[in-house]
C-alpha cells in the first residue's frame, strides 16, 4: 500500500503511462544524445532532402553517426560500442522520428550489413570491414531482395560458382537501401552448396549499383539496383560457416527488430504534430482539439503508440535476456508497422489539408512507412508465420 506521506501520480501526456520510469538513466541518456545530434544535424534538413529525393551528403552524415556510436551499436568487440538491444530499440525511435529513411540508413548498415559479417563473416573479413564500418568511414549495404524474388528468397536467381580460388558470382538485387555509396556489398546467392552469404567490395570488377528514382517514399534514402556480372571476389569474401536461409533471416530478424521500435518514432511525431495542430487550429470559433471527435482520434493514437512502445520495451527486455523468437519479432513488427500507419493516417485527418504539405512531417511519415509495412517481410508474411505458430500448419504455399 502506497505511503501517506508519498508524492500524488501525476499525468504526463507525453508519457501517459509512465514508461521511462521503466527506463535506466543510462538508457535515457542515451535516447537524448541521439535525439540532440538528429535536432542539430538533420531535423532541419530533412524535408528538404525528402522533397529533393536525398541526402546531402550520406558518407559524412554516417561518420556522424558513426562517432556517436550508432553503427552496430548492439554489436560487441572489433571496436565496436557493444550497446544494449533496449538502448539500439530508444535510438532506432529517436532516428524514425525524424525519419524512416535515415533509421534506414542506420539499421542497414548496422543490423543488416555488419550483423551478416560479424555473425558469418571469416576473422579476416570481420578485421577487414567491421572497424570502419562501426566508425562511418566505411558504408555498407545488404543484398537479398530480387526483381522477381522478396518474399520467396530461396528462390533467388542470384548464382556464384566456383573458378579456381575464387567465387564469380552473377545477378540482380533490388531496393537496396545505401547501395549507391556502400563500400561492401552483402551478397546473397546460390550455389552449388546451398545459399552462401559473400562480402563483395562495391569496386570488385562487375559490380555496378544504379539509383532508382521516381520513388515516393523512404525519399531521403538512397535505394539502389546492384547488377553483378561475372563479378570475381576471393574465397575469403565467402562465409564459411552458413549456408541455406539461416543467414540472411538471422539478419532480418535482427533488422525486424530495430523496426519494431522505429514505427513507434515515425507514430510519434505524427501524433505530436496533430495534438499541437489541434490546439491551435480553429473551427467554428475554437480550437478544433475541443470537439468531441477530434479528441476521440487523439485518445485511441495516444492508446496505441504508447502500447505499441511498451510491445518494443518487453521484447527488448527479452533480446537482452533470454532472446527472442523469429515469431515474437513478427509478432512486434506487424502490430507495430500497422499502428503507425494508423496514427499517421488519422493525424493526417486532423490536419486536414495542411496534412499533405512537407511542412509538417505527417505526410512524410505516411509515405515512408508504406515501404516499412513491405521490407523486411510484409504483413501478410508475418501473419502467416503467426498462423502458423498458432496452428501447426504451414500455409506459406
Amino acid at each position: 500500500m502506497a505511503s501517506d506521506s508519498a508524492a500524488p501520480a501525476t499525468f504526463d501526456p507525453a508519457d501517459p503511462l509512465s514508461i521511462d520510469d521503466l527506463l535506466t538513466p543510462e538508457e535515457i541518456a542515451v535516447r537524448g544524445s541521439v535525439r540532440s545530434l538528429l535536432a542539430q544535424r538533420v531535423d532541419p534538413h530533412i524535408a528538404g532532402w525528402f522533397e529533393d529525393g536525398g541526402v546531402d551528403d550520406p558518407r559524412a552524415l554516417m561518420k556522424e553517426f558513426g562517432r556517436l556510436g550508432l553503427l552496430g551499436m548492439h554489436l560487441d568487440g572489433y571496436t565496436l560500442p557493444g550497446m544494449s538491444s533496449v538502448e539500439y530499440g530508444l535510438a532506432c525511435v529517436e532516428l524514425e522520428a525524424c525519419d524512416s529513411g535515415i533509421r534506414s540508413m542506420v539499421s542497414v548498415q548496422g543490423s543488416l550489413a555488419m550483423f551478416a559479417i560479424w555473425r558469418w563473416a571469416s576473422e579476416e573479413e570481420k578485421q577487414r570491414w567491421l572497424p570502419g564500418m562501426g566508425s562511418g568511414d566505411l558504408v555498407g549495404c545488404f543484398g537479398l531482395t530480387e526483381p522477381d524474388h522478396g518474399s520467396d528468397p530461396a528462390n533467388m536467381r542470384t548464382k556464384a560458382r566456383r573458378d579456381g580460388s575464387d567465387w564469380v558470382i552473377d545477378g540482380t538485387k533490388l531496393w537496396i537501401s545505401n547501395g549507391t555509396f556502400a563500400d561492401v556489398a552483402v551478397i546473397w546467392a546460390q550455389t552449388e552448396e546451398g545459399i552462401r552469404g559473400f562480402a563483395v567490395p562495391t569496386d570488385a570488377p562487375g559490380f555496378t549499383a544504379n539509383l532508382i528514382k521516381h520513388k515516393m517514399s523512404l525519399r531521403a534514402s538512397a535505394t539502389a539496383e546492384l547488377v553483378l556480372e561475372n563479378c570475381r571476389v576471393p574465397d575469403s569474401a565467402m562465409f564459411p560457416e552458413v549456408r541455406g536461409l539461416k543467414g540472411p533471416l538471422s539478419c532480418l530478424s535482427e533488422a525486424r527488430y530495430g523496426i519494431v521500435w522505429g514505427a513507434m518514432g515515425a507514430a510519434r511525431s505524427s501524433f505530436e504534430a496533430a495534438v499541437e495542430y489541434s490546439k491551435t487550429r480553429e473551427q467554428f470559433g475554437r480550437p478544433i482539439g475541443g470537439f468531441q471527435l477530434t479528441q476521440a482520434k487523439l485518445a485511441d493514437m495516444c492508446l496505441e503508440l504508447h502500447k505499441g512502445l511498451l510491445l518494443a520495451l518487453h521484447l527488448g527486455r527479452r533480446k537482452d535476456t533470454v532472446g527472442l523468437t523469429p515469431e515474437q519479432v513478427s509478432f512486434g513488427k506487424l502490430n507495430n508497422i500497422r499502428e503507425a500507419l494508423d496514427i499517421c493516417r488519422t493525424s493526417r485527418t486532423i490536419l486536414g489539408a495542411n496534412g499533405i504539405s512537407l511542412e509538417y512531417p505527417v505526410i512524410r511519415h505516411m509515405n515512408n512507412l508504406e515501404s516499412v509495412l513491405t521490407y523486411e517481410g510484409t504483413s501478410e508474411m508475418h501473419m502467416l508465420v503467426l498462423g502458423q505458430a498458432l496452428t501447426g500448419q504451414n500455409a506459406f504455399s
